[in-house]
């Protein structure tokens, strides 16, 4: 896909206000083959898929280049999304995400056990089979007392982990103001 001149030109004097880099620290390497983009570092690797965003990727340089396919608001839009992907990516194998649920119950008292690639939460509101939520990807899931605390690399994994589980004990058919038990995140960290 060829710009054409007069695309170039406004893009040239739109990027002199953009940053469309992003610095690689010491100790991170990117890989960018097919529209994967890995970024890996001392806590794991994270992989991320532009296959269906309209950017180019190029590593040189000690750091990850976005480029756009135009000019308009919408494609700066798009590469600023981009640039986030790979900077949170950055950040996550550097630094690692943690995400801290609580486990809230009123009557019932709830128990939570981490089995192999699911969180089970037992006895929620007294029913006897337990309520399931699935483990996305390399994130760890411990329980201490009635904290849940998720840590790993990479936010999209850590944060739908976090949803997978509230969702699984949300309460329906009754009044969410007086039924509330369930699992909630309250602090979210960037290590």
């Amino acid at each position: 896909m060829d710009m054409s001149t007069s695309t170039k030109k406004l893009l040239s004097k739109k990027s002199q206000n953009l940053d469309t880099s992003v610095e690689l620290p010491d100790g991170v390497s990117a890989k960018y083959d097919d529209g994967n983009l890995t970024i890996t570092g001392p806590l794991g690797k994270v992989n991320q898929d532009f296959s269906k965003i309209p950017v180019d990727l190029e590593i040189k340089g000690g750091g990850v280049n976005v480029l756009t396919h135009g000019a308009r608001r919408k494609n700066v839009s798009i590469l600023n999304t981009a640039k986030s992907l790979v900077h949170n990516a950055v950040a996550g194998v550097t630094k690692g995400y943690e995400y801290k649920l609580k486990v809230i119950y009123a009557h019932f008292p709830v128990n939570v056990k981490v089995q192999g690639k699911k969180i089970l939460v037992e006895n929620f509101y007294g029913e006897r089979s337990p309520r399931v939520a699935e483990i996305i990807g390399d994130t760890k899931a411990e329980v201490k007392g009635e904290d849940i605390i998720l840590t790993g690399v990479s936010l999209k994994d850590v944060g739908q982990t976090a949803a997978n589980l509230e969702q699984a004990t949300k309460v329906k058919r009754k009044d969410q103001r007086v039924f509330l038990d369930g699992v909630y995140v309250y602090e979210r960290i960037r290590k």
